[in-house]
């Protein structure tokens, strides 16, 4: 699994598509945080972040897709599979070394938006008047919704060998998880389990723990979301070696 992940993770940074990847989210947030009248902290006139907050899962449903597009499509297309599968590794080495890189490659991309943190921090007019808690808590949220993210792109991408079908499809998928089940609560015939519906997306999960508390029912969710898809895309696995 080791293995695995070293390989994922350097091939990915050997790709000029991965820097063009991360540089895009990072100018795009900053861009909607320190420009952009609507959203800007210099207009806004309060020390936070969370123009910052709102705007990430979005661009999260893009670019983790795009990370994880190549991670199996790849591999069937240049015929590398057949050589990975007959190595002494499990299915779940696979499963687990990619996903793992793949986060990590994510988490990875967040670490330059500390900066943001940090700026706030000093340019308040009371020096460290920001709600660090609250941005703590933001953070670990960022991180579950990459790691579900990563576990659907990984999922789609062991789909086929088309990985721009495995970006579309992971695309879909992430958009729908995120806010499609709070659309379809706000249909009228539906407003008896709207709270059931919401309670099945990203969305709500994600918003609780933004606001810096850590609910054990929230972790429990996006756990058990990561770990269905993980199981799903080795059952996959499994599948194609039979």
């Amino acid at each position: 699994m080791i293995s695995i992940l070293y390989k994922e993770i350097s091939g990915f940074f050997t790709s000029l598509v991965a820097y063009m990847t991360m540089a895009a989210f990072l100018l795009v947030t900053g861009l909607f945080l320190w420009v952009f009248p609507d959203s800007s902290i210099l207009d806004y006139g309060y020390a936070g972040l969370d123009s910052f907050f709102n705007i990430a899962p979005y661009l999260f449903i893009f670019l983790i897709p795009a990370i994880t597009m190549r991670s199996l499509a790849e591999e069937k297309k240049d015929g590398t599979f057949e050589l990975l599968a007959t190595r002494p590794l499990s299915d779940w080495d696979i499963v687990l070394g990619k996903f793992l890189a793949s986060l990590a490659i994510v988490i990875l991309t967040l670490l330059p938006t500390l900066i943001y943190y940090f700026s706030v921090y000093q340019l308040g007019i009371t020096r460290g008047n920001i709600d660090t808690g609250a941005v703590i808590g933001s953070y670990i949220g960022l991180i579950l919704l990459g790691s579900a993210f990563t576990s659907i792109g990984l999922f789609t991408s062991s789909l086929g060998k088309n990985q721009i079908i495995a970006f579309t499809v992971a695309v879909f998928l992430c958009f729908f998880t995120f806010s499609g089940f709070d659309s379809i609560s706000s249909i009228i015939s539906l407003q008896g389990i709207a709270g059931f519906l919401t309670g099945l997306g990203i969305n709500q999960h994600y918003q609780s723990i933004s606001r810096g508390v850590l609910d054990t029912r929230d972790l429990i969710y996006f756990l058990s979301f990561t770990a269905l898809f993980l199981m799903l895309t080795k059952t996959i696995l499994g599948g194609i070696k039979w």
